[in-house]
Formats: C-alpha cells, structure tokens, sequence
C-alpha cells in the first residue's frame, strides 16, 4: 500500500497527465467545425468540473489528519474513478 506522500503525488503526476489530453481537446476543439466544437467545448467543461472537484479533494486530502485521511482516500479513489472513466469515453470519442 502506498505511502500518503506517494498516493498524493501519484494523483498529482495521473492529474497532469490529464491536464495534457484535456489540453490536446482544447486545440482540437478550435480546429472543428461549429456544430463538433460546441460538443467538444460540452465534454471539455464537463472535464473540468469534474477535475475541479478532484483537485478540490486532493488539497482536502493533503491537509487532513491522519484520522481522516483513509476516509478522504476513499471519496478521492471513487472521484477519480468517475473522472477517469469520463476522459477516456470523451477521449475515444474524440481522438
């Protein structure tokens, strides 16, 4: 099982790594045509509310006491889950 620090900075490292493709969306967004750019710039707000509220959870994370933190874990873990699973359909969908 991982460490707090290496949970943390393995969440980071994935949530970069994100933040690329979501980027890599952005400029392919800019390039369609209207009625493909109004979907992408749907799923591509989606994305960031939902990655808002894992960076939300993350900092939540970073700051809790030991006692708390197994359970922020877990909210995190079922987050991320939810998030990943959204950018890899829109992801296919659009790439």
């Amino acid at each position: 099982m991982a460490t707090r620090e290496e949970y943390i900075e393995t969440v980071k490292d994935k949530l970069d790594e994100w933040n690329d493709k979501i980027d890599e969306l952005e400029e392919q967004s800019a390039e369609a045509e209207a009625e493909a750019k109004a979907e992408y710039e749907e799923q591509i707000s989606e994305l960031k509310e939902q990655r808002s509220e894992v960076e939300a959870q993350l900092e939540e994370l970073q700051e809790a006491s030991d006692e708390a933190w197994e359970e922020l874990k877990e909210g995190l873990d079922k987050t991320w889950s939810t998030f990943t699973d959204t950018a890899s359909n829109v992801m296919s969908k659009f790439t």
